[in-house]
C-alpha cells in the first residue's frame, strides 16, 4: 500500500492524515503520529474522509437548467463559457456589481486566491465567505487590537496554561483535539463561561452561567476590579500598550452590583473569577463562536483581549487571548481571498501595499480590487433588493446556513443566474441552480490549509481522478479562461503556481510565508506564519507578541471599549424565550451535506430537528420528552422540533443544534456593526405544543 500524508478539511485544527492506497482505493485512515498539532489522534470526521462522495456520488459533468425546467449534463468546456457569458451578460446589462460570489472556509488557500482573482480582480465585483458567518469578529478584533489578523498562540499554550478560561467556546464538541489537550493538562484548573450548561462547562473546575448577551458587562466589571485591587501587570501596560488610562476611567462605572445584575452571577462569583484570574500565573483565554456570533461581538472579543493585556497574560507560554477558529482554512480565507484586505493583507486604498501585490502578481496596479468587498448579508440584501443578478456559491451551503436563511431562499427565486459549484447536488442549496459544478473532494485534489494557530499544512491528492472529473480551482480557472482573461491568468495554472504568487504576496507582512514552500510542505509537520525566506526553522510550535510588539504603527497593543448597547432584538412578553444555537455532536458538521455519508454518524444522529428545554420550562407549558413543539421567532418565521429535557439549559433558554435547516429559519437579520457577523445565538422566540 501507498502511504500519502495530507490534511483533514473539516475543522480548523487541520489534523493531518496518513491515508493508505491500494489498487486507487483508500484502504485506512491513520492520523500522522508526530504531527504538532493531532499527534496520532482525531475525531470520527477526519477518520471518515475516505467515505466521500461514495454513498452520493452525482455525474461528474455540469449540468444547466434548460427552459422547461430540467438539468441537462454539457461538456465542462460548454459549462464554463455559459457561466462567463452570463456573467458578463449580467454586468453590462445591469451593472459591474450586479454579480457576485459566496465562497466558504474549506477551500483551499490557492482557491480562495484565483476566485478573488477572477471575481474581484477581473469582474471588478464583490465575493464574501462563510468565514464571515463565524470568524469575521475575531478577524476585526485582531486588527484593531493588535494592528492585523494575528491570533499569536499555539496550540501547545494549552498544555502550559495552569488557568484556562473557555468563553462561549464547547471544545468537547467543537474542537476534540483542542478538549483533548485541555484534558492531558494535570496542573490546570478550567473555567467555562456560557449561558449553557455545555459538555465542556459539565467538565470544567468551574462553571459561570450568565444571561445571554451580558459578556461585556462582566468583562468590564472584571477588569475594574483588577484595577481597584492592583491586580495587574503596569510595566507590561506601560511598555506594550496604549489608551489603558481612557480604559481605566471607562471601566469605573462597571460596579461589582451592576455586573451581577446584569449577568445573574452572584457578587461571589465575579469576585471569585476575579481571584482565579489573578491567582493564575499563566492564564489562557479562548473565544469561539459565542462571542463572535452576537450583535456586539467585535467589543466583546476585546474586553477578552483587555484582560488578558492588562494582566500582562499575552506573548507568553501558557497565555493569550486566543480565537479559536471554526472551518479548516477560515484562516487562509481572511489572509488570502482578495475579499476584505488585498492578498496576505493591507487595505485596498493604500498606494505602496497596491503596488506591491501588483509587482508580485505581475500585473498593472490597476488591475487590482479598489475596495473591500459588499459583505455576506449586502450580498443577500442586494439580491433580494433587485440589484444583484447573478450569484455563483462555492462549497458552501447558505440556504441552510445563513441566518434568518428564508431570505436566502427568496433571494434565489430572483436571480438570472445561480452557479451552485458543490461535490452533492443534493445540498438545500443547489435546489434551484441554474447551473451545478461538480467538482471532486479533498481526496482528488491539492492545496494549502491555514489553520488556527496560522500553521500551513499541505492537501495532497490521495486517489486519482476519473473521467471529466475537476477540481474548484480548474472549475474556477475554467470560467477564467472562458471570460477571455487571457494573460491575467499566467501564473495562475496551477495551485503550486498560485501558491508562488501567494508567497511572493506575502514578502515582508506580518503573514509572511515566502520562507515556505510547495515541495517543503509534504510530509512535514507544517509551518506557522510567520516564516520569511532565509530564516530556519527551529521549532515546530511559535508564538506570536513573545517581545511585546504588535502590529499598530506605535507597535504596541491597543485598550478598546465601548458602552455596551442596547440588545436589538429582546426578549418580550410576546417572545419570552432565547433561542440559542450551536453544534449538536462530534460526528455532524455544519448542514451534514458530508456527514451524511458515513453510516455510523447517521446511525446516531436524530434525523429531524430537535431542541433543548429546561424541565421548569417544559413542566410550565405541559411538555413532555419528545414532544414537538412549534417555535415562532421574533424575526416573523417559524419551525417545528421535538423536544428533549434538560436542566443543562437555562429556563428561559431554548438550544438548537444548526446542523437541521429549522435552526437557521428561526435565526435574526441582526449583525455586529463591525464585522457584519450576524448574532446567530439570541432570536427571542416564543412556542406552542403540537
Amino acid at each position: 500500500m501507498k502511504k500519502i500524508q495530507s490534511t483533514c478539511n473539516y475543522c480548523a485544527i487541520d489534523c493531518n492524515l496518513d491515508f493508505y492506497v491500494e489498487d486507487n482505493r483508500i484502504m485506512k485512515v491513520v492520523p500522522t503520529k508526530g504531527y504538532p498539532v493531532n499527534d496520532g489522534f482525531c475525531c470520527i470526521k477526519g477518520l471518515s474522509l475516505d467515505k466521500q462522495l461514495t454513498v452520493k456520488k452525482p455525474s461528474p459533468l455540469p449540468k444547466i437548467r434548460q427552459a422547461d425546467g430540467t438539468m441537462k449534463e454539457v461538456p465542462w468546456e460548454v459549462g464554463f463559457q455559459y457561466v462567463a457569458d452570463k456573467l458578463k451578460e449580467l454586468q453590462a446589462k445591469y451593472g459591474t456589481e450586479s454579480v457576485a460570489g459566496i465562497s466558504t472556509g474549506q477551500l483551499t488557500m490557492e482557491e480562495f486566491a484565483l476566485f478573488g482573482h477572477v471575481m474581484r480582480n477581473y469582474l471588478k465585483t464583490n465575493v464574501d465567505g462563510n468565514t464571515r458567518l463565524c470568524m469575521a469578529t475575531a478577524v476585526v478584533a485582531h486588527k484593531q487590537s493588535y494592528g492585523f489578523d494575528a491570533p499569536g498562540y499555539t496550540l501547545k499554550d494549552l498544555e502550559l496554561s495552569d488557568t484556562i478560561i473557555l468563553i462561549g467556546a464547547n471544545p468537547v464538541v467543537t474542537h476534540p483535539i483542542v478538549w483533548g489537550k485541555i484534558k492531558d493538562n494535570h496542573n490546570k484548573k478550567l473555567i467555562v463561561i456560557d449561558p449553557r450548561k455545555s459538555e465542556s462547562a459539565r467538565n470544567a473546575d468551574y462553571w459561570y452561567g450568565l444571561k445571554h448577551k451580558s459578556d461585556l458587562y462582566l468583562y468590564y466589571a472584571i477588569a475594574n476590579l483588577l484595577i481597584e485591587k492592583d491586580y495587574i501587570d503596569k510595566k507590561y501596560i506601560e511598555a506594550h500598550t496604549e489608551k489603558f488610562r481612557e480604559f481605566k476611567a471607562f471601566v469605573k462605572d462597571y460596579t461589582l452590583s451592576g455586573a451581577a445584575e446584569k449577568t445573574g452571577l452572584s457578587e461571589g462569583q465575579i469576585l471569585e473569577l476575579v481571584e482565579l484570574i489573578h491567582t493564575g500565573k499563566r492564564v489562557s483565554f479562548w473565544w469561539t463562536m459565542g462571542v463572535n456570533q452576537g450583535y456586539e461581538a467585535v467589543r466583546t472579543a476585546q474586553a477578552v483581549i483587555n484582560l488578558a493585556l492588562m494582566t500582562g497574560n499575552i506573548g507568553r507560554p501558557g497565555t493569550g487571548a486566543n480565537s479559536i477558529t471554526g472551518q479548516c482554512n477560515a484562516m487562509g480565507s481572511r489572509s488570502y481571498s482578495n475579499t476584505a484586505v488585498l492578498y496576505a493583507g493591507g487595505d485596498f486604498t493604500n498606494p505602496a501595499r497596491r503596488a506591491r501585490v501588483a509587482e508580485a502578481l505581475g500585473v498593472e496596479e490597476s488591475v487590482l480590487a479598489e475596495k473591500p468587498t459588499k459583505t455576506y448579508n449586502q450580498i443577500i440584501e442586494g439580491i433580494n433588493a433587485g440589484e444583484i443578478k447573478g450569484l455563483w456559491i462555492l462549497c458552501t451551503n447558505p440556504r441552510h446556513s445563513w441566518t434568518n436563511n428564508e431570505t436566502f431562499a427568496e433571494a434565489v427565486k430572483k436571480l438570472e443566474l445561480y452557479v451552485v459549484q458543490d461535490i452533492y447536488d443534493t445540498i438545500e442549496s443547489a435546489e434551484g441552480a441554474t447551473v451545478f459544478f461538480p467538482v471532486v473532494s479533498g481526496m482528488k485534489k491539492e492545496g494549502t490549509y491555514i489553520n488556527l494557530e496560522r500553521r500551513l499544512s499541505a492537501m495532497r491528492q490521495v486517489l486519482p481522478r476519473e473521467e471529466n472529473e475537476i477540481s474548484d480551482y480548474e472549475a474556477i480557472l475554467g470560467v477564467g479562461k472562458s471570460l477571455g482573461m487571457g494573460e491575467l491568468l499566467k501564473g495562475w495554472e496551477t495551485p503550486k503556481d498560485c501558491f508562488a504568487l501567494m508567497r511572493e504576496c506575502s514578502r515582508g507582512m506580518p503573514c509572511d510565508i515566502t520562507g515556505v514552500t510547495w515541495e517543503g510542505l509534504e510530509n512535514s509537520h507544517g509551518i506557522q506564519w510567520p516564516f520569511r525566506e532565509g530564516e530556519t526553522l527551529k521549532e515546530d510550535q511559535r508564538r506570536l507578541y513573545e517581545d511585546g510588539r504588535f502590529f499598530t504603527p506605535s507597535k504596541k497593543a491597543q485598550f478598546i471599549f465601548e458602552t455596551p448597547m442596547e440588545n436589538p432584538m429582546p426578549t418580550t412578553e410576546e417572545f419570552p424565550y432565547v433561542f440559542n444555537t450551536g453544534r449538536g455532536s462530534v460526528g455532524q458538521w455544519h448542514t451534514q451535506s458530508r456527514t451524511k455519508e458515513v453510516k455510523f454518524v447517521e446511525d446516531v444522529s436524530l434525523k429531524k430537528a430537535y431542541l433543548y428545554m429546561h424541565p421548569a420550562t417544559a413542566k410550565h407549558h405541559g411538555v413532555k420528552e419528545n414532544d414537538r413543539i412549534c417555535v415562532y421567532s421574533a424575526n416573523g418565521q417559524n419551525a417545528e422540533f421535538a423536544v428533549k429535557i434538560t436542566d443543562h439549559v437555562r429556563e428561559d433558554e431554548l438550544y438548537a443544534p444548526i446542523h437541521y435547516i429549522e435552526c437557521n429559519k428561526l435565526t435574526p437579520s441582526i449583525y455586529d456593526s463591525y464585522s457584519k457577523e450576524p448574532s446567530y445565538k439570541s432570536a427571542a422566540v416564543r412556542f406552542e405544543k403540537r
